[in-house]
């Protein structure tokens, strides 16, 4: 839950935690065949063939395979900001088309209310693991940016995400920001619950 500290009796800065739960949505996908047949004068040894199911499926978790619960626990003042390493994997046989970020507020406030000077959020990528160095984070590959905006996310597309491949992985780096301008009555004892999710969706179907 989030609390509120003031420093002294004529400057108060607003501390908050935040919390959030991360999920990843998949769905089963299936191909079918048919077959036909001809009777012929003449005819070829048997083929044969095989018609698969393709699965699709992405995968959420911290780099090492822990759960991933982003921005969890502790106090952030005005000013501060905090980041979360996560893993979005492909873990399906099939490319995707899309794959999007939502989060939404599950208890709200002007946290994530306010689009100024509430939480704001950025998600880059990296196509390698991050390097941690104490508290900074360095990207010594090809570094993307996915989102930079409120901490609500509606159905943002990760464009050119690597996880659109089938086994494909996007190191993403989630960066929550509380703007030094989040002071006043109105952030006084705020507290906001966040959930994040990505949503993988299939290609659309064709002649094979």
């Amino acid at each position: 839950m989030t609390t509120i500290d003031s420093s002294t009796a004529t400057r108060r800065r607003t501390a908050v935690t935040i919390v959030g739960a991360i999920s990843a949505v998949g769905a089963a996908v299936a191909v079918a065949g048919l077959g036909t047949f001809g009777g012929f004068t003449d005819s070829t040894s048997p083929v044969g063939t095989t018609v698969d199911t393709g699965v699709l499926s992405i995968d959420v978790s911290s780099p090492g395979g822990s759960a991933a619960l982003p921005f969890g626990g502790g106090q952030m003042l005005a000013g501060d900001s905090r980041t979360h390493l996560i893993d979005l994997v492909n873990d399906g046989t099939t490319p995707l088309s899309a794959v999007t970020l939502k989060s939404w507020a599950t208890s709200s406030s002007v946290l994530d209310q306010d689009p100024v000077n509430g939480l704001q959020l950025t998600v880059e990528s990296c196509s390698v693991s991050w390097v941690e160095t104490g508290s900074n984070f360095s990207c010594s590959g090809t570094e993307r940016s996915f989102y930079a905006g409120p901490i609500v996310a509606t159905n943002q597309p990760l464009a050119g995400a690597a996880s659109l491949v089938a086994g494909g992985t996007d190191h993403l780096r989630l960066t929550a920001t509380l703007p030094a301008g989040a002071t006043g009555d109105a952030f006084e004892g705020a507290s906001s619950g966040l959930n994040f999710m990505f949503t993988g969706t299939q290609r659309s179907g064709g002649a094979r």
